[in-house]
């Protein structure tokens, strides 16, 4: 390991370890990436995954909707403009895709506990396809008796036809893309509604007490002062949910959000520097009230909220995938579907699961994803890791105890 390695892995010693400890953020996926397979074994591979009878353990399943209704700045995850007859093209496949494996014995053999239908925005879907989606979830997915299903969402398709719709389909937890309460910082990153609008609106599905209600907020955006910041937590407390996640904003270079920085059309966004103050603030102002924190970065405001789908994932567990762009692991291999709408509605038309990418999991992805769980749930329990692992585990320590420092 060269001087520039160390110092990115240990960090410099420092009386301001939380803004000083390391020169840069890295941005870091928490996976391992394992042995690739070439495409003409991706179709054998899926149907003897598909034969094999599933591990007894939690599960979750992942449906991509890969439509927007106009891409906002600080996204990386935009695929496709909405269109409401290439989403019915889209729907009909994606349920396709659903039934050519509901009878496997990976499927039908032991119960999904966790669904996330993710995008994109799959609020935008309307009403009728979302019920087509939804019928489908139910009858092709065995469902635990105890299955968290969640869809994402935007505040502006908070509408009661489309709210009655997923809560009449058995849609059991909402995750609304809310990013800021503030007007201003919303409106120059491409979000529509402003304050009020969004508190009324989550008020409106809250009164449903038919499912979770989580929000998202970003911190580290265009015009989010540290007393913008201190207000959006301000209005956690106040606001109709039932928990939430905080993201750091990452700022890609060439992303459209940065290009817009740079011709001086938004204001700069915070530093990394700024964006630890801006979570170590929110840390301090959530854990001093009733919340409770579930990971890292999500916490709970009452006990409906259980993020049963982020604890199964970030613990290396079994995720189906379905969808263009959908992505998860099962039986020890990782893969990803098509991207591209119009080849993955010909792979479906041809009896294919649309894969676009196959890697086997490393031996050591047991470890990893094991470590991962802990450190997610703020702790790493060496002895009982090295009495699993090995003796090896121990050697961490010391760059555990570096990092506590």
């Amino acid at each position: 390991m060269n001087a520039e390695q160390y110092a990115l892995t240990v960090g410099a010693a420092t009386e301001k370890p939380l803004t000083s400890a390391f020169a840069k953020r890295r941005v870091i996926h928490a996976g391992v990436r394992g042995k690739p397979l070439m495409p003409g074994e991706w179709q054998n591979t899926w149907q003897a995954l598909l034969e094999r009878q599933p591990q007894p353990e939690p599960r979750a399943a992942y449906i991509h909707i890969p439509f927007c209704q106009h891409r906002c700045l600080y996204c990386g995850f935009f695929q496709n403009y909405s269109n409401e007859e290439l989403e019915t093209v889209y729907i009909d496949n994606l349920i396709k895709e659903l039934r050519m494996s509901r009878d496997s014995r990976q499927l039908a053999g032991a119960p999904v506990n966790a669904v996330f239908i993710g995008g994109g925005t799959p609020s935008l879907l309307s009403p009728e396809n979302a019920a087509r989606l939804l019928t489908a979830v139910r009858e092709c997915l065995p469902l635990a008796n105890d299955y968290e299903l969640t869809l994402e969402g935007r505040v502006n398709d908070l509408m009661p036809a489309k709210m009655e719709t997923w809560l009449a389909q058995g849609v059991n937890r909402l995750s609304i893309g809310v990013q800021s309460f503030d007007t201003e910082v919303r409106r120059a990153v491409g979000r529509l509604d402003d304050t009020q609008t969004i508190l009324r609106r989550l008020e409106r599905l809250t009164r449903y007490n038919q499912a979770a209600v989580i929000i998202d907020l970003i911190y580290g955006l265009p015009y989010q002062t540290a007393a913008v910041w201190a207000a959006d937590l301000d209005l956690l407390k106040q606001a109709a949910i039932d928990g939430m996640d905080l993201y750091q904003l990452n700022l890609y270079e060439n992303s459209a959000l940065q290009r817009a920085i740079d011709a001086g059309r938004v204001a700069p966004a915070a530093t990394t520097a700024e964006q630890a103050e801006m979570f170590a603030a929110a840390e301090a102002e959530l854990s001093g009230h009733m919340f409770s924190r579930l990971s890292i970065c999500h916490w709970a405001k009452t006990s409906r909220e259980r993020s049963m789908y982020n604890t199964l994932t970030k613990a290396g567990r079994s995720v189906i995938p379905f969808g263009a762009g959908a992505g998860g692991n099962v039986g020890g291999v990782t893969m990803h579907l098509t991207r591209d709408i119009a080849q993955y509605v010909r792979s479906i038309e041809q009896g294919h699961k649309p894969l676009a990418g196959m890697l086997l999991q490393p031996a050591g992805s047991g470890l990893h994803s094991t470590v991962v769980a802990q450190l997610e749930r703020g702790y790493l329990n060496l002895n009982a890791l090295a009495a699993r692992y090995g003796p090896v585990v121990r050697e961490l320590g010391t760059l555990l105890e570096l990092w506590e420092s």
